[in-house]
């Protein structure tokens, strides 16, 4: 297991990094208020911690990374996905690649039902959350048959994706 900021050194030693996740909901509390203020109509603030991943996020592209994410949803949207669509647009102005794939346009066999990061398609972290949602850090492995096939995984769902400001327009 790997844990910030030992985590976080990954995106500054590798030049490529894949984030594939595939939940509905992560039940986070640091974004519970927001997301309640969002699904009451009231204006929302962006979360804390994500204004510092979108800083990081900054830091890691300008140095020459990529970092590309592809959310596997499904439609019509919950409530989560919803507010994270409202707020992506800072995620790709941090210097984020962002994707969405609608789950019915594929088959649950063509992705796996963990989210994880691939990093130069040699290094792979799978998410691990605590009971209540709250990331706890990243399963590390360089195992070649895993990795081959969360590349294979990102390889056929990544050109599927929607690029987000093309599917944002489509949810309008």
């Amino acid at each position: 297991m790997l844990y910030r900021p030992k985590f976080d050194d990954l995106y500054r030693t590798y030049t490529r990094a894949f984030h594939l996740e595939v939940q509905d909901s992560y039940g986070v509390a640091s974004e519970n208020e927001q997301l309640q203020r969002f699904l009451g109509g009231e204006p929302t603030t962006y979360p804390e911690d994500w204004q510092q991943w979108d800083a990081f996020v900054k830091e890691v592209t300008d140095a020459g990374a990529s970092i590309q994410r592809l959310r596997v949803v499904t439609e019509p949207h919950s409530d989560y996905t919803r507010f994270l669509l409202h707020h992506t647009d800072r995620n790709v102005a941090a210097g984020e690649y962002v994707r969405y794939l609608p789950r019915q346009n594929v088959s649950s066999d063509a992705y796996t039902v963990d989210d994880w990061w691939l990093f130069d398609d040699a290094v792979l972290a799978f998410s691990i959350f605590t009971p209540d949602g709250e990331w706890a850090g990243g399963a590390i492995t360089e195992d070649p048959v895993l990795v081959g096939r969360c590349v294979e995984v990102r390889d056929q769902l990544w050109p599927l994706g929607i690029e987000f400001e093309t599917y944002l327009r489509g949810q309008g």
